[in-house]
């Protein structure tokens, strides 16, 4: 049976923005700023204060703890074996090994989308809502952020 993301979204929604906001403090707290060539990077896709953003090098993508949000996550694509980044605001998680220019920049424009909604509170309602709609791979925020893409800085 396929996961209905639609119909969980009013009850997954606080809590995905409740850990989104965790995650967010967390990286915040062990995540490195950004070099003077990344925050170039940055600045191309358009984030406006790039001297806010941390990334976390980690094994892998943090799933949450909260059972429902976890099978969410899992079932829609956003969290799993092949995702290898994840932003929170200006918060970045990327796995060991990863960390090219194409994926911080692809990061980077979520940081960006974030920026534009205002906080972590406005933006995820509507990243999921196109995640539930449209599915991950054509959710407009993904697209916008894959075609920012950059390949070396």
């Amino acid at each position: 049976m396929e996961y209905d993301l639609r119909s969980a979204l009013p009850q997954l929604v606080p809590k995905a923005i409740a850990w989104a906001e965790a995650q967010n403090s967390f990286i915040g707290q062990i995540g490195q700023p950004l070099n003077d060539a990344l925050l170039s990077v940055a600045r191309n896709v358009g984030v406006m204060r790039p001297e806010l953003i941390r990334v976390a090098e980690v094994p892998q993508l943090p799933l949450p703890e909260d059972q429902a949000l976890q099978q969410a996550a899992i079932a829609t694509g956003l969290l799993g074996p092949h995702m290898t980044g994840m932003t929170f605001g200006y918060a970045i998680y990327i796995c060991r090994g990863q960390s090219t220019i194409r994926l911080l920049s692809h990061e980077f424009r979520h940081s960006f989308q974030y920026e534009q909604a205002g906080s972590i509170a406005a933006f995820l309602p509507t990243y999921l809502q196109q995640i539930a709609t449209v599915g991950y791979h054509n959710a407009p925020f993904e697209i916008d952020a894959r075609a920012h893409e950059i390949d070396h800085a």
